[in-house]
């Protein structure tokens, strides 16, 4: 069993928190394929896809440190009632994600964990770049592109 707590609770929050995201994006996925938007609805299950990889290398990480892999209690799903509306709630959930992985980079960086701190450094970065789309999405639904 790995000894240092904190680490371990850097690691258990970040998969609740990529738990949480699979499960809100896939809900989201269906609700807009309802709506009859295939495209939105196929973009959206690629993200949950992206955040099911990010679920899997953070649990494999916890198997080689000894720590137990299960998430905490999962917040419910906020859907949206419209494509805006969901865009703003998960950019929030690309925010929390976000602001998670830099305090916890940089914790490893201090406690000379290299491995895993290239493991969130990597996650944050693609968090990062899911926050870039949703700002684009949002940008195009100003103007009139996205309904």
């Amino acid at each position: 069993m790995y000894s240092d707590p904190r680490l371990s609770g850097y690691l258990t929050r970040a998969l609740s928190h990529e738990l949480a995201a699979v499960q809100q994006f896939l809900m989201q996925s269906k609700l807009v394929g309802l709506w009859g938007m295939a495209d939105m609805s196929a973009r959206m299950r690629e993200d949950v896809n992206e955040e099911l990889v990010h679920a899997e290398r953070l649990m494999e990480r916890m198997l080689v440190l000894g720590i137990p892999s299960n998430a905490t209690q999962l917040p419910p799903v906020r859907t949206g009632r419209s494509v805006e509306e969901m865009l703003q709630i998960n950019r929030v959930l690309e925010i929390e994600a976000i602001r998670l992985y830099e305090e916890a980079s940089h914790y490893c960086a201090r406690i000379r964990d290299s491995e895993t701190q290239s493991l969130f450094a990597e996650i944050l970065q693609d968090e990062l770049g899911h926050l870039s789309e949703l700002d684009r999405g949002l940008m195009e639904i100003q103007k009139g592109a996205i309904s």
